[in-house]
């Protein structure tokens, strides 16, 4: 006989993703095992819980019902699994982290051994992705969010706050002047990231809840900040972006934050976002707790933005003597 918890596990995922396919991609199992799964339910129950089309399944009354029993009993299952795992102190098995590229080779990767080291039982499958990732579909235990978050399915942990910088190279701010205000953004070249979450990749917003805008614009877009942030070094233009991004290369230098008449608005934070449906598991715990210790009281890209172009506005412009 087919294992029942498995089988609940099965059809709670076809509820969630409406597709026989994507569940049993999600559970690591063939699509013949997962129908069988839930064929064997339904054969126990002596209902149907799904009806099927040839786009997408939906649940029968009796599905929504033998549903709400299965998360409860799941639940249940995962938060005993949980307590005995705190209990015995141990942090264990594969913890799979979906995170954006920049954040995760800078901020991320680094503090991944010092993790393990706490926690030997414990291994780690780090996906760098700047897209957005489904977590229960790709199989993920969490993921690492920046700025507004979208989905209220999850459950969300603040991190770390995250602060929007304009910056610029020394060279071309020596050729072209350096912008004291906001309202002069749109006379330089600026460099623009496409995948920006605001309604116009060519507006930059500024002031507490972003009620000053500029329009910029410029000779190169890009999909990638890291992109952007070489072409800044180069001298290309004017680049704005979150700190953790830029903090290396105005610590040494190479870019220097612009004091304008606004701030930039600040992205809302870092956040570990995971599941709502189940209390997460020690690992992810474990993961959790450490990256809040290490970012606090305060992660440290939130200093450079004390690295200002104090003075700079004495460069010379072009054709000055």
């Amino acid at each position: 006989m087919l294992d029942r918890v498995t089988g609940m596990q099965v059809f709670a995922r076809v509820a969630a993703l409406g597709s026989l396919s994507a569940a049993a991609r999600a559970l690591g199992m063939s699509q013949t095992m997962a129908t069988k799964h839930i064929a064997a339910i339904e054969v126990r129950l002596g209902v149907k819980l799904l009806h099927r089309t040839t786009r997408r399944l939906s649940l029968t009354e009796a599905g929504r019902g033998y549903l709400e029993a299965a998360e409860r009993i799941l639940g249940e299952i995962d938060e005993a699994e949980a307590d005995a795992a705190a209990a015995s102190h141990e942090v264990g098995g594969m913890l799979r982290i979906s995170v954006p590229v920049s954040f995760g080779i800078r901020q991320i990767g680094p503090l991944l051994p010092d993790l393990l080291s706490r926690h030997p039982a414990l291994s780690v499958d780090l996906g760098l992705n700047d897209r957005y990732v489904d977590l229960i579909e790709e199989g993920f235990d969490l993921a690492v969010r920046i700025g507004r978050l979208q989905d209220s399915t999850m459950i969300a942990r603040r991190l770390a706050p995250c602060s929007v910088l304009v910056c610029a190279a020394p060279a071309y701010l020596a050729r072209h002047g350096t912008p004291a205000t906001v309202a002069e953004l749109g006379r330089h070249a600026c460099l623009i990231y496409t995948l920006s979450r605001s309604a116009d990749p060519d507006v930059w917003a500024f002031g507490p809840k972003g009620e000053v805008r500029a329009a910029v614009g410029g000779t190169l877009r890009a999909n990638n900040g890291d992109a952007l942030v070489a072409a800044a070094i180069a001298g290309q233009g004017l680049v704005s972006g979150p700190a953790f991004m830029l903090v290396d290369a105005i610590g040494d230098g190479r870019l220097v934050v612009l004091d304008l008449d606004h701030q930039p608005t600040p992205l809302d934070g870092v956040f570990a976002v995971y599941p709502a449906n189940r209390r997460p598991p020690a690992k992810v715990r474990a993961f959790i707790d450490h990256m809040i210790a290490v970012y606090s009281p305060a992660p440290p890209w939130e200093t450079c933005g004390d690295h200002r172009s104090r003075g700079l506005h004495l460069l010379p412009h072009p054709g000055s003597d």
